[in-house]
């Protein structure tokens, strides 16, 4: 009979314990790995959120910003959820707040005016 099942023999009482202290090992692996998660993901994370919401509350007309998509230009005028910014002569376009990646140094952008291009 022992050749397909195998016989079932009893835990003693040392054996027992050294089963339960191990689930007790697992448990408190389980737990650091959550806080060593929590430190290298969520805590950046949840830092970088809320410095982009500080520079989104921030903004004002004038600023000089960057977007998520690489533009680069001045605020005209700024809503409830969306900015307008210039990004060259005449030529303005209207972004949600939450694509704008930094604000810039005034003086960075400087917009050329179409007889400034002409006369090079």
């Amino acid at each position: 009979m022992g050749f397909f099942i195998s016989d079932a023999i009893a835990a003693t009482s040392s054996q027992a314990q050294a089963s339960q202290q191990g689930g007790m090992g697992s448990i408190l692996m389980i737990a650091g790995l959550v806080i060593v998660f929590y430190l290298l993901v969520w805590w950046p994370q949840n830092k970088r959120v809320k410095e982009h919401r500080k520079l989104i509350g921030s903004l004002t007309k004038g600023d000089e910003v960057i977007t998520t998509g690489g533009l680069v230009g001045r605020i005209t005028k700024i809503s409830d959820d969306f900015i307008i910014i210039l990004i060259a002569p005449d030529v303005e376009i209207t972004l949600q707040k939450g694509s704008i990646s930094a604000l810039l140094p005034k003086g960075t952008f400087k917009i050329q005016s179409s007889s400034d291009q002409d006369g090079k």
